[in-house]
């Protein structure tokens, strides 16, 4: 089992000062003789102090009390240090947040990768306890969430989930050193914060920019935006993934995906890429004929590309297909944009938004 600081083992506040001190030095990755110049003592008293560390805490060897000093919360990877030593900090400690060496994507089958090489996450299950994880950065997950997303009504029978997430902190060592990318307390797991860069979290960043350049009125760069989101996505997300969380992220980030593709698309009519946003949105309308507002979209773009036959030949097609599938009639947005191709309004139909 791996060695953490759990519940019922004794703690740092057990050690004394300097102690701490030196604990925490060994977190950083500083050798004895680092750490000797760096508070000010002999490089002896260095290694007196380290033994009585892993006598007190009940660890095995320095590597042990690498991944203590992290577990504790002596140290934060991918966050720099959570407080200041007396003495100088690391050589290698610059100031700045180092780029996240593991890269998860969820926006298709589950992928791993450190410096670019794959990983291997195991079967399907653990790859859900990863998920899970993923899914909250930096916020602790209990083992019931885990069961309850993971399993659902049907629990294991035995206490699968410290083996599943032992299993993880092998995988996902930061940079193949002993620092684990997970720690645990006795509230349950997380992600260590800027150890780990999942891509829904890049996609939400992207969005983000994407909204602010349209406040902005920089349409172009919200388009270039919206197409590098969507480039992330590979398939459907967490696909064959079991359990409860992983259906409903599924269903989640695929609707967000549908609405960002409409979000393109509406800002490239926009900018008058009629041409180019219509094979887009007759393939979209294809998968989705019930969708008034990618019918009403694709109809702008046809008849802002001079084709008004078969802009009202969409109308008609979905006008149909919502009576006989659905038993209604067109909605408002959509008659509107009806009303404009017959009248021949060509500046409103150039600047009319999906939500309007």
């Amino acid at each position: 089992m791996p060695i953490t600081a759990s519940t019922g083992q004794p703690t740092v506040t057990t050690l004394r000062h300097q102690e701490r001190e030196v604990l925490y030095a060994v977190g950083c990755g500083l050798r004895d003789d680092e750490i000797a110049a760096a508070l000010a003592i002999p490089e002896e008293a260095v290694a007196r102090h380290l033994a009585r560390i892993l006598a007190t805490l009940g660890l095995r060897d320095r590597a042990a009390a690498i991944v203590h000093a992290f577990d504790c919360g002596l140290v934060a990877p991918g966050r720099g240090p959570r407080r200041r030593a007396s003495g100088p900090m690391p050589p290698t400690a610059t100031g700045r947040t180092p780029e996240p060496r593991i890269r998860i994507s969820m926006l298709g089958p589950l992928r791993a990768w450190r410096d670019g090489q794959p990983l291997d996450l195991g079967h399907l299950r653990q790859q859900a306890v990863l998920t899970a994880l993923a899914l909250c950065p930096g916020r602790t997950v209990s083992r019931q969430e885990l069961l309850d997303g993971v399993w659902g009504e049907e629990p294991p029978s035995t206490n699968v989930v410290p083996v599943y997430v032992y299993r993880l902190r092998k995988i996902l060592r930061v940079g193949g050193s002993p620092v684990a990318a997970i720690e645990h307390d006795r509230c349950g797991y997380r992600l260590l914060p800027g150890a780990v860069a999942v891509d829904v979290g890049r996609v939400e960043e992207l969005i983000t920019a994407a909204g602010a350049a349209e406040r902005a009125g920089e349409l172009t760069e919200a388009v270039r935006a919206c197409s590098q989101a969507l480039d992330l996505f590979r398939g459907e997300p967490l696909a064959g993934l079991p359990g409860p969380l992983a259906e409903l992220e599924r269903l989640r980030l695929t609707a967000r995906r549908d609405v960002l593709v409409q979000r393109k698309l509406d800002w490239q009519l926009r900018l008058g890429r009629h041409s180019e946003a219509i094979a887009e949105l007759s393939a979209l309308s294809g998968e989705q004929p019930l969708n008034e507002s990618v019918a009403a979209m694709l109809m702008r773009a046809l008849y802002l590309s001079g084709r008004q036959a078969d802009a009202l030949a969409v109308f008609d097609r979905t006008r149909r297909r919502l009576a006989d599938d659905l038993g209604v009639s067109p909605g408002r947005s959509l008659r509107r944009t009806h009303g404009m191709i017959l009248r021949g309004d060509e500046p409103r139909l150039g600047l009319t938004g999906t939500t309007q």
